[in-house]
């Protein structure tokens, strides 16, 4: 019985094996399919973007494109940017403690001074100053914060601009275009859908590009504005320990 029992055990294994196989060699193909689909999609949209770009008139479709290009270059450069000023905030106070204890002051800047980052330069300024008192450091911690701020933030405001220039850009574009609707119509004293279908088109599609831009440099702004926040909080929180270290240290001396 046992054998016989290991027996259909054994078949019914091998005949789920097959099937399974015979799928997947049924699926193959449909993957491959699907991909080539997808492909073809993707050609497909890009070639009607391309073409929907023409028809809107490069004349009032080219600031928005180059609304678009700068606005990207500034958020590519501010995300290089904040991905370097980014610290490991805790491990940056416990070498600087560890060189305090070890070699004094200016063990704990020569530590700063090997560390890039907007806290590694507060941290230096505060233990620069710190010969002249605590409340001196304190001060030119918070002082040196807000220049440190001040860059983390640098060229926001640029792409600010683009973001509201985009669609203003799209709008005038559609006014343009309504207007040599008009003047069509107008022209053939007749108001026919033939006569101001071109002008119409310059004006939606002005004004879909602009608000497509718009959206694009709102993503990515709103994203630099979360990075700059991390980094200021840890800026404070990292400055507070610092004080506090700073606080212990003149008390041992």
């Amino acid at each position: 019985m046992v054998r016989k029992f290991l027996s259909l055990c054994m078949a019914g294994l091998m005949s789920i094996s097959l099937l399974s196989t015979s799928v997947m060699a049924q699926d193959a193909p449909a993957a491959a399919s699907t991909e080539v689909v997808a492909d073809e999609a993707a050609q497909e949209g890009s070639q009607t973007f391309k073409d929907r770009f023409i028809e809107g008139d490069p004349i009032w479709m080219a600031p928005v494109l180059l609304c678009l290009i700068l606005g990207l270059a500034f958020v590519i450069e501010r995300i290089i940017y904040l991905n370097m000023a980014s610290t490991n905030t805790n491990k940056l106070l416990d070498s600087v403690e560890g060189a305090l204890k070890s070699g004094g002051y200016n063990a704990a800047k020569e530590v700063c001074r090997n560390t890039r980052g907007p806290v590694a330069g507060i941290f230096y300024q505060g233990l620069d100053r710190a010969n002249e008192g605590l409340d001196i450091a304190e001060k030119s911690i918070v002082a040196y914060g807000g220049v440190e701020v001040g860059r983390l933030e640098r060229g926001l405001s640029w792409i600010s601009l683009f973001i509201a220039l985009a669609p203003m850009l799209g709008f005038l574009g559609t006014v343009i275009g309504m207007i040599f609707a008009f003047d069509q119509i107008a022209a053939a004293n007749n108001i026919s859908p033939a006569i101001v279908a071109s002008g119409i088109k310059v004006a939606l599609l002005t004004t879909v590009f602009g608000l497509i831009v718009a959206i694009i440099l709102q993503i990515f702004y709103n994203y630099l504005l979360s990075r700059v926040d991390s980094i200021t909080g840890q800026m404070e929180e990292a400055s507070i320990g610092l004080v506090d270290l700073l606080a212990k240290h003149g008390a041992k001396h």
